[in-house]
This record gives C-alpha cells, sequence and structure tokens, in this order.
C-alpha cells in the first residue's frame, strides 16, 4: 500500500504540473519526478525503513525452505539461507542444537561427520564418542562435545554425493542468532522456522546456569530479537515465526513463556515421540490431536505418511488433513526435494506436478522444500501474486531500471 500510495501520489504531482503550465513534459522529466518520489523505497541497505518492505504473502501455501535452499547449497549455511530468500521463500527453516558451551547454533544432525570436514582435523581425534540418542547408540563427533570457536574452525559440506559439491569447504557452522540477523536482514519480510532439536539429547550434555533448559535459552533468544505474537497478529506479521518440534512435552513447556505459533512434527509411522515415547497411532488419533490443538496451529507430518507409498507409487491419501483441517490446525508436510530418487513414479520424474498434487489436491497449508526456488516459480506461474503493491513494485523496478539505463548511457 506505500508503495502504491507513493506512486500516486508522484502520478498527481506531474498530472497537476502538466495542467496549470499546459506544456507537454518530456518523458525523461516525467521518469525524474517519479524516480524522485520513488527513491524512498529504495534506501541503502544500511538505512532501510522496515514499514517498506513487503509483507509476507499469506495467500498460498508457505514456502518452506528446508535448511536453506540445502538443494544446492550446504544446509544451515549462511549462503544457503540467503540463497532461499534469493529465490523466493516465505519461510527459512533452521534445526537448533547446542553447543559444549551453551551457544545454540544450526545442524541439523547431533553428530557433525555428515555435514562437515570433521575428519580432516586431527586435532579433534580424541573427541569422538558413541552417545544414545533416541534409543539408538551412535557413533561420531557430537556438537555438544565443542565450543563454537572450535566449531566455527570447521567447515561445512554437501550431505549428498548427487548435489552440487562446489561449495564445499567454503562456509562455516552458524550460530542462531546469525540466522535471525539473516532473515531480519532480509530486504523483504522472511519468517524463520527454528526446530527445538533433540531437547532431551542436549539438556542431558548442556547445562546452563540458574537452572534453565535448552528450550528456555530457546526461547530467550527470540525474544531478545523481538519475535512474538500469535498467528497472524500484528506482531507476527512483523517478524513471523513458527517454532517447531518433534518433542510435544518441549512443545507444551514453551506455550507458557512465548505465544509464538507452533507445528508438532511427526515423524515415520515406526519412530516414536522423542520425549513422550508416544507412537504415530497415538499422536495421529482424534483424542490426541484435540489434546494437542490448544498448544500448536498446526502438524509437520513426514509427506509419505499423509499418503502411503508402495512400489514407489502414491496410494490414496489418509484421512490425517482433512482431520487436522476440522480442527483448524494447518498442515505443513516435509521435505520435497527435486532429484528422482525422491520423486515418486506418479509425478514423470516432475517436482512440479509433485507441488501440484499437494498443493490443490492434498490441500497442504505450507511445503518443506530442498529447492526454495522451485516451488516459488510453480507458485507464481500457478497461482501469482496479483495486488496492487506486486504490481506496484513490479512498476517501480521497471523505471529504477530504465533510469539506471538512462544515467549510463
Amino acid at each position: 500500500m506505500l508503495v502504491c500510495n507513493a506512486f500516486i501520489n508522484a502520478q498527481t504531482f506531474i498530472f497537476l504540473v502538466m495542467h496549470l503550465t499546459g506544456i507537454v513534459v518530456p518523458f525523461i522529466f516525467l521518469l525524474l519526478v517519479n524516480w524522485c518520489f520513488a527513491r524512498p523505497l529504495y534506501p541503502l541497505p544500511s538505512r532501510r525503513n522496515d514499514r517498506n518492505r513487503r509483507p509476507l504473502q499469506t495467500f498460498r501455501p508457505y514456502n518452506v525452505a528446508h535448511r536453506g535452499s540445502n538443494g544446492e547449497i550446504p544446509e544451515e549455511s549462511a549462503a544457503s539461507y540467503m540463497k532461499a530468500i534469493e529465490e523466493g521463500a516465505d519461510f527459512i527453516e533452521a534445526d537448533i542444537l547446542a553447543t559444549k558451551d551453551g551457544v545454540l547454533i544450526c545442524s541439523h544432525d547431533v553428530n557433525l561427520d555428515d555435514t562437515t570436514d570433521i575428519h580432516d582435523h586431527k586435532e579433534f581425534a580424541d573427541r569422538k564418542r558413541t552417545y544414545e540418542v533416541q534409543a539408538v547408540n551412535i557413533t561420531g563427533y557430537f556438537s555438544v562435545d565443542f565450543t563454537l570457536e572450535e566449531l566455527k574452525s570447521l567447515r561445512l559440506k554437501q550431505r549428498y554425493p548427487f548435489r552440487d559439491q562446489q561449495y564445499n569447504g567454503m562456509y562455516s557452522i552458524i550460530t542462531f542468532e546469525e540466522f535471525i540477523s539473516i532473515a531480519l536482514d532480509a530486504p523483504r519480510v522472511v519468517g524463520i522456522y527454528p526446530e527445538i532439536k533433540n531437547p532431551v539429547f542436549i539438556n542431558q550434555r548442556v547445562k546452563w546456569s540458574g537452572g534453565k533448559k535448552y528450550e528456555d535459552k530457546f526461547v530467550e533468544t527470540l525474544k531478545k530479537y523481538g519475535y512474538r505474537g500469535s498467528y497472524m497478529s500484528k506482531e507476527w506479521l512483523k517478524q513471523p515465526a513458527f517454532i517447531q518440534s518433534f518433542a510435544p512435552a518441549s512443545l507444551i513447556y514453551i506455550s507458557k513463556q512465548t505465544n509464538i505459533p507452533k507445528v508438532f512434527l511427526i515423524d515415520d509411522v515406526n519412530i516414536p515421540t522423542q520425549d513422550t515415547n508416544q507412537s504415530y497411532q497415538e499422536i495421529t488419533s482424534d483424542k490426541y490431536l484435540d489434546f494437542i490443538k490448544e498448544y500448536v496451529v498446526g502438524i509437520g507430518p513426514w509427506k509419505d505418511n499423509l499418503v502411503p507409498v508402495s512400489g514407489n507409487y502414491l496410494e490414496t491419501p489418509s484421512d490425517l488433513v482433512a482431520r487436522a483441517h476440522v480442527r483448524n490446525l494447518q498442515v505443513h508436510p516435509y521435505t520435497f526435494r527435486n532429484e528422482n530418487q525422491f520423486l515418486h513414479f506418479n509425478f514423470s520424474e516432475d517436482p512440479y506436478k509433485e507441488y501440484d498434487y499437494w498443493i490443490n489436491k492434498v490441500g497442504v497449508d505450507g511445503l518443506f522444500t530442498d529447492f526454495a526456488g522451485s516451488l516459488h516459480q510453480f507458485q507464481e506461474w500457478t497461482n501469482p501474486l496479483s495486488s496492487g503493491e506486486e504490481d506496484a513494485h513490479k512498476l517501480l523496478d521497471r523505471i529504477a531500471s530504465m533510469i539506471s539505463k538512462f544515467k549510463h548511457a
């Protein structure tokens, strides 16, 4: 709306000049006047007025950049998140863990083996451990055994060998606060979607002063940077955030500390919840959905549980989406990936067909994707932004481009 008003004011000024003078104003002068009025909408990044940032789109399913644009750049790196924002993500998603010295960091795995060059650092050879994580013994190098300074000396690498390896070794692990800064520094409103990751394990291995828990530090960090407000409130729309976790007890615990909307993640049918050891059947029952809806605004199920798979073909969808929607719960399934090995045969190796199926047939409210740009392009082609504000932005962009060419002619 601010863009539209600025543009209308510029047009009114031009009309008055022409009417009073009776002179045909040269085209270049029109452009220059428009440019003068529009200039405040394009301040330098260090002087950006947040009131003029393009707001979060809320009229179509959310594009959630899973660990950033990790289909292209190593996951949970600053570059991956910035790429996702550039490609049109509505939210950037991060898994939050803790270091030995109690700093919250972005990392999906509790161990460092698959996503960093830890094995190249001989100085850390004696840090190898075996820990029980969710009833499974895992051997490797764990973030809880390293200080932040030590972790910053590592370099990230691409998890999957079939993805682009050229960025391996270029980026370091980032903190939760650095992740938040990336979203707040974006040229438009970009939401964050952090996960309370493995809280039982973290609370066993990392201790904070004053008897504080991992969940306390998590919420404190969000409050420090101004994140607050219930879903779709004025505060929330200014700095959108969802808090997610596979641990229902953690979500219930923090509900007394913050009203930021929460999403309960649901794993494979064979994996119980992280902290209450409940089965998939229990947590997807009507009784449990009626209980958890008092604490969360949505659920985030693994997509193959929403629509069962047999022989790499999708079968009849379950009724979980419908039962969630009846309870006013959103559904944000994970994870959508473009590569053929992740696409079921129904989609003829075409990720756009998969997006179409989940958005228009299953009716989900958000999608976790490794390829934020791909999902954004699909939604722009099939359900483009059509508000007057978007049209004004495009017009001003064109005018600015013309001015730039004129100045360098």
